[in-house]
Formats: C-alpha cells, structure tokens, sequence
C-alpha cells in the first residue's frame, strides 16, 4: 500500500482543514528509510506534518470538548488520530515525534526545509520564526513528486542582541544547553507565575514570526504540559 504520486495535493488540503499543513519531504536514499510503510515494506518517503501559529487551536478545543477530561496528552493524542485518519485515506503509515523507538524528526525537518536550530533549540523558521511545530509524519512506500528545499537564512545569524538568550529569571539557556531542571523548578515555583501564564519568556524575546506568536492561553497549555500541572 502506498500514497498515489498524485495525492500530495489531497494530502495538504485534508491537514488544511484542521488548521495543520504539510510542511514538506523528502525522497529516502536507496537503503536509507529508517523505517517501514503502511504495509510493513520499506517507506520510500517521508511527508512531515505540523502547524505555523495557532491554526490548529480551534479544531483542537472542538475535538476536546468531546473528549473525557482526564485525556492523556490531549494535544498528541489529537494530532495523531487526525494524521492517522489522513493517512489511512491516503494509503500512508503515520508516525509521530512521541513513539518509541524515536525517529529522527528533527533531521528530517531540517532536511525538509533547510531550517537550523535557534539558541533555545527550537527551529528557526525564516517566516514563522520559533512559533510553528511538527505533529506528525506521512510515510509512503512509493517515491512522491517532492521538491528539494532550497537554502533558507538562518536568521539567528543576524541577530546580534540575542535577546532569546536573557529572558529568563534563572538563565535556563545558555551555550552549554538546557538547563531542564533549573527551568523546571522555577515555573513550579513561587515566582513561576510569569511563565506559568505566558509561556518561555525567552521565546518571547525572539523578534521574528511575532505575527504566529501563541496566544497567551496556548503558551499556558504547553507550560503546564512541560511542567506536570493542571491546564
């Protein structure tokens, strides 16, 4: 089974309709698919799936208005059985960033679109900046009429202030990485509240996509999914 050569189009409008898009792919390398298809064949190619800004957002609370409350991982287990549905009409196998074994997503992504990662290891998209995501991917056992992406600017090369990098109360980044702990404890924390409610203010200093910047409630969501809290 696999995605008819023609259906890429298809496959775009469907995600379109629940506020995703198709953000590209790739051709795998004879011998290189990390995985298999729908039909347990080797996947020839990769369509990655994911959002810019809050597009998904209202699809999203409609669909988990039917859902019980005490869903796990809501905003996964949406992406997922959406792409799912996606892909089963297109004869594709869909995967996400979450299961296990993980794939490469980032890679791919960085393949797919030529992006780099910015300093908070989001990737730096020239027109989104860090507000777009990957939800999931479409896996084919054909080869699909994919175009090759072109070299995009990094724009975290220009940008000499690197206000993303002095945001943070607790300086979580840093050139040595993340500190996952630190940022941890501190939106726990009594002085949280900031970040609790607006979400990264590192990643809110970032000057480019302010026009795909989360609202606040959405930047709320995510926080309180990193952090273990009731959204």
């Amino acid at each position: 089974m696999s995605v008819p050569a023609g259906s890429v189009d298809g496959i775009a409008a469907a995600l379109l309709a629940n506020g995703l898009i198709l953000r590209g792919g790739f051709n795998f390398a004879p011998g290189e698919a990390p995985t298999t298809g729908a039909s347990g064949a080797p996947a020839k190619s990769v369509l990655l799936v994911g959002q810019a800004g809050a597009a998904p957002w209202p699809h999203f609370l409609k669909w988990r208005e039917r859902q019980p409350q005490d869903i796990k991982d809501p905003l996964d287990t949406w992406s997922r059985e959406l792409i799912g549905v996606v892909a089963k009409q297109f004869g594709a196998r869909a995967v996400s960033p979450s299961d296990k074994p993980y794939l490469p997503f980032q890679q791919w992504a960085m393949r797919v679109e030529g992006l780099k990662p910015s300093p908070l290891g989001i990737l730096m998209h020239p027109r989104y900046g860090l507000w777009h995501a990957y939800r999931g991917a479409l896996l084919s056992e054909s080869e699909l009429p994919i175009q090759i992406a072109e070299t995009v600017i990094h724009l975290c090369d220009a940008c000499v202030g690197k206000p993303c990098m002095k945001s943070c109360p607790v300086d979580a980044y840093s050139p040595e990485g993340f500190a996952y702990q630190t940022c941890l404890t501190h939106v726990r924390g009594s002085h949280g509240e900031p970040c609790r409610s607006g979400g990264c203010l590192d990643r809110n200093a970032c000057p480019y996509g302010t026009a795909y910047r989360y609202p606040k409630g959405i930047q709320a969501f995510h926080m309180a999914s990193f952090a273990a809290l009731p959204a």
